[in-house]
């Protein structure tokens, strides 16, 4: 009786001993880090591919204002004209691309310069501004 129950603890005593070590990784795996700080100069995994991406040239138009601009002007937030509303951006456009991509880059009214995207290049600003008013007359 003593044999089979040594057995029988040494078999449970192997099942608890993995199930301790799943547990363990899975609390492992909760409480990694979720980043890491990447100094300028070094290559860092994800913010080294960032880099490349950004060096990889200017985005269009469509894609800044998929990504900075549309948050106010697909809602009229804050009083920005809605894209595609061409009374609301006609007397804009009456006005002149010159003032239109300065009110883009400096901020006017409620609008932050460049729309809040300081990392955004000014000509990116200015395709952003050049596909709105495309899509708007």
């Amino acid at each position: 009786m003593k044999r089979v129950l040594a057995v029988v603890l040494l078999g449970f005593g192997i099942t608890a001993g993995a199930a301790m070590a799943s547990v363990e990784d899975e609390i492992r795996a909760r409480i990694q880090p979720v980043g890491e700080v990447c100094l300028q100069g070094e290559e860092c995994g994800e913010a080294a591919a960032a880099t490349e991406t950004a060096s990889a040239g200017p985005r269009s138009g469509s894609e800044v204002y998929g990504a900075v601009c549309m948050a106010c002007h697909t809602t009229g937030a804050a009083g920005a004209p809605v894209i595609g509303n061409a009374d609301a951006w006609a007397p804009r456009i009456d006005k002149g691309m010159e003032t239109l991509l300065n009110h883009a880059l400096n901020g006017f009214n409620a609008m932050p310069a460049k729309g809040g995207c300081a990392s955004c290049a000014d000509e990116e600003i200015q395709a952003a501004v050049e596909h709105m008013v495309a899509e708007s007359k």
